[in-house]
């Protein structure tokens, strides 16, 4: 057994010779015959994170509950309302374009406590985009005032 194979005295797994890129080498019977892809080995996280193969995104950390301003409270409450309601209306394109900035608002207001003045221009102009579609849901006006109230206008 190689010291790849083994868990160290702390439980996280050793490294040993074979924890070079690409696994291949002396832990797998040394001259060309082991594995093309090495072996990779957990023995086990505590308080962390691990992401294995392409295209990871790990965060890694406490999500804290960011104070948010009354303004801004109201308007993720109004994003998510209207978010809601945009599930039930006929897809479009405009329809499509303000789901995606409104969940995009939503993910900045709990992550900073606040929207961007760009992200409520953006909000702003797809919400008269899409005003045929959502016209007659007070959801989209709710929005829009919040959004009208934070803008100055």
């Amino acid at each position: 057994m190689t010291a790849a194979e083994t868990d160290d005295e702390n439980g996280t797994g050793g490294t040993g010779s074979a924890g070079s890129a690409g696994g291949t080498g002396a832990a797998h019977g040394g001259g060309g015959g082991g594995r093309k892809f090495g072996d990779i080995r957990i023995g086990s996280v505590r308080g962390g994170a691990v992401g294995i193969g392409d295209h990871n995104y790990i965060v890694n950390g406490r999500r804290q509950e960011v104070p948010c301003d009354p303004a801004y409270e109201e308007l993720f409450e109004a994003v998510r309302q209207l978010a809601t309601d945009l599930e039930r209306v006929v897809p479009s394109p405009e329809v499509s374009a303000l789901s995606e900035e409104l969940a995009d608002a939503q993910d900045e207001i709990q992550r900073t406590g606040r929207a961007g003045v760009g992200r409520l221009a953006r909000m702003r102009a797809l919400l008269q985009d899409a005003s045929t579609s959502i016209g007659m849901l007070a959801s989209g006006v709710a929005v829009g005032q919040a959004v009208g109230a934070l803008l100055g206008g």
